[in-house]
């Protein structure tokens, strides 16, 4: 069946690389590109970084309206959110009107939890859009007392933020430790003395039990009976795919709201419809299990996938990939490749006690499952190819130990 006609929901990195990617094949249909904010494609990382820190920044946008609609041939649909799909009519309803496709691409991303009971108080943010990022600017800017919720990326590089600006900052975690879902709670502790190096008061094991204020936010009552002024609160507790427009579609939706269920091609099952980026679980062949990733490399990677698979079903490749990902907090690169569920953490460089340059290596089975690094920029890239070419634990330490036998 030949494909006319491409729609892509979702204006984000990974429903821009589908655009781009599909162009670049040569497919010369129809592109429609929706979107539920009425902002270009914009690039979300910076979000938390360079445009809260910079001092006049610029919106992160990827392309130019006349890029998207002159040079790729795009049709815009920004601002109204895709409300519905009807697999068997191969439609997406958006709005008041139904788009037809040949080939779909979902690419809806995911939404970020916010605090029960907190939205109907000005001065609580969450940093997942544009314009949050200009509410949370605005009130750094202006000195707000800051407290953030949440220690993990998103939380870590607003306090980051705030602390730059000589702001006091206070952080909760309900964990044990910073990072307990990305690097595991052994190296989550060696995040900690970042916080505490810099300044900022890190209470972890504590959750928040309500948010005071009248109309607008004044004080955070923790867990632990503890009361916290603050005029400022950011909210970094994670995200939820956006996949409640997809509810009556048909489409196999993790049990545990947690995406669209994929194959290891990102189809989801339906005839011509893939997805990618932060709302696709879908099988890795690399790690034989299904992932949901919420990384900037993978979304890349899936969005330009995910197109060239809709449009040319018969080739279809799989999405085989080692998970990377990676922040700045308080002047220090960490970096994660892998997997940090393991049977083993072994530290294979530096002091977590001490600080400073830090390599930690995940064993999962017999085999290098993930490594961390803190100001390793030199040697991340080196594992995850060990990790990609399944390298057995005792080969990765002799690399290790190799490596360390050099720089010394």
């Amino acid at each position: 069946m030949s494909r006319e006609n491409l729609v892509v929901v979702g204006a984000s990195l990974a429903g821009l690389r589908a655009v781009e990617a599909a162009r670049k094949a040569g497919f010369r249909g129809a592109i429609t590109l929706v979107g539920a904010e009425e902002h270009l494609p914009y690039d979300r990382p910076p979000l938390s970084k360079s445009f809260l820190d910079d001092r006049d920044p610029e919106p992160p946008v990827f392309r130019t309206e006349s890029v998207l609609r002159d040079d790729l041939g795009v049709e815009l649909s920004l601002g109204t959110p895709a409300t519905g799909l009807d697999v068997a009519g191969k439609q997406v309803r958006v709005g008041e009107r139904c788009l037809d496709y040949d080939a779909l691409v979902i690419a809806t991303g995911a939404t970020a939890r916010t605090l029960p009971g907190s939205q109907h108080l000005a001065g609580v943010h969450t940093v997942r859009t544009l314009d949050d990022a200009v509410a949370v600017r605005k009130a750094l800017d202006a000195g707000a007392r800051t407290l953030v919720v949440g220690a993990g990326f998103i939380g870590s590089e607003i306090a980051s933020g705030a602390r730059a600006r000589g702001l006091d900052v206070t952080v909760v975690e309900a964990q044990a430790t910073p990072l307990v879902r990305a690097v595991g709670e052994v190296m989550g502790s060696a995040c900690s003395r970042l916080h505490h190096d810099n300044g900022t008061d890190l209470r972890c094991g504590v959750g928040v039990q309500r948010v005071e204020g009248d109309g607008r936010v004044e004080r955070v009552v923790l867990s632990d009976g503890s009361v916290i002024d603050a005029e400022l609160v950011v909210v970094g507790i994670g995200a939820t795919p956006a996949t409640d427009w997809l509810r009556d579609s048909g489409l196999t939706l993790d049990s545990l709201d947690n995406g669209v269920v994929c194959d290891e091609t990102l189809c989801t099952g339906a005839e011509g419809v893939y997805a990618a980026g932060d709302v696709a679980r879908w099988h890795n062949p690399v790690f034989e299990r299904a992932m949901r990733l919420e990384h900037w490399t993978s979304a890349a990677e899936q969005g330009a996938l995910a197109a060239r698979n809709a449009l040319d079903p018969a080739a279809a490749t799989p999405y085989r990939t080692v998970p990377y990902f990676w922040s700045d907090v308080y002047g220090s690169r960490i970096q994660f490749v892998g997997v940090p569920a393991s049977d083993e953490v072994r530290v294979v460089e530096g002091d977590p006690d001490r600080g400073g340059r830090i390599v930690a290596l995940y064993r999962e089975g017999d085999r290098l499952a993930g490594a961390l690094t803190i100001n390793g920029q030199n040697v991340i890239m080196k594992y995850r190819g060990l990790i990609t070419k399944a390298t057995s634990w005792p080969d990765a330490l002799a690399f290790a130990e190799q490596r360390r036998a050099v720089a010394t």
